[in-house]
C-alpha cells in the first residue's frame, strides 16, 4: 500500500502522505514551506463519487474531505514532523468544521499509506490527548488512504496566484 517515490537529484525514495484540515488553500501552503517537502496538490478523498468537482464536493453529499497530498524527502523531515504542522494549524476537536467553514469536506483526517505512518499519527494523537492542550476530545480521523483526486487546476498554489480571500491558518 505504500508508495514511494525516486527523488532523482538526491538518489534516494520519497514517501507520501494527505491530510484534510479544513479549507485545503492554507493547509497546502502551510506544508509547501516546509524544508524537504517536494511537491503538494490540493484535492479530495475520502468519499463515495469518483472524480469528483469543487462544486459536488462543496454540497457536502459526495463523501469527500478537502485535502493535501505531501511529496516529501524523508531523510530531510520525518513524517512525526508534518503530523507536528498538521495539529499546529488547525482545531482537530471539531467536527466536519474549521473556522468558518462547515460540512464533512472540513473534517480533520489523517490518510495514511502504511502501517508505520498509522502507528505514528495513532501515538502522536494519543500524546496529544493526554497533553491537556486540548479541553475537548480530538476528532481526527486516521484512516487508510483512498483514491486521491486533484482538485481543478484553479485551487492548486492558490494562495501563490494572489488570492488572500478564504481559510485561514490556525
Amino acid at each position: 500500500m505504500e508508495e514511494r517515490y525516486q527523488n532523482e537529484m538526491e538518489g534516494h525514495e520519497l514517501k507520501k502522505a494527505t491530510f484534510a484540515a479544513g479549507c485545503f488553500w492554507g493547509v497546502e501552503a502551510a506544508f509547501r514551506d516546509v524544508e524537504g517537502v517536494v511537491s503538494t496538490a490540493v484535492g479530495y478523498t475520502g468519499g463515495s463519487s469518483t472524480n469528483p468537482t469543487y462544486e459536488e464536493v462543496c454540497t457536502d453529499r459526495t463523501g469527500h474531505a478537502e485535502a493535501v497530498e505531501v511529496v516529501y524527502d524523508p531523510e530531510v523531515v520525518s513524517f512525526e514532523e508534518l503530523l507536528d504542522l498538521f495539529w499546529s494549524i488547525h482545531d482537530p476537536t471539531t467536527k466536519n468544521r474549521q473556522g468558518p467553514d462547515v460540512g464533512s469536506q472540513y473534517r480533520s483526517a489523517i490518510f495514511f499509506y502504511d502501517p508505520e505512518q498509522e502507528a505514528t499519527a495513532r501515538a502522536k494523537m494519543e500524546r496529544l490527548q493526554g497533553s491537556g492542550l486540548y479541553r475537548r476530545e480530538i476528532v481526527t480521523e486516521i484512516v487508510p488512504a483512498p483514491e486521491f483526486y486533484r482538485a481543478e487546476e484553479y485551487h492548486q498554489r492558490y494562495f501563490e496566484k494572489g488570492s488572500r480571500r478564504g481559510c485561514r491558518i490556525w
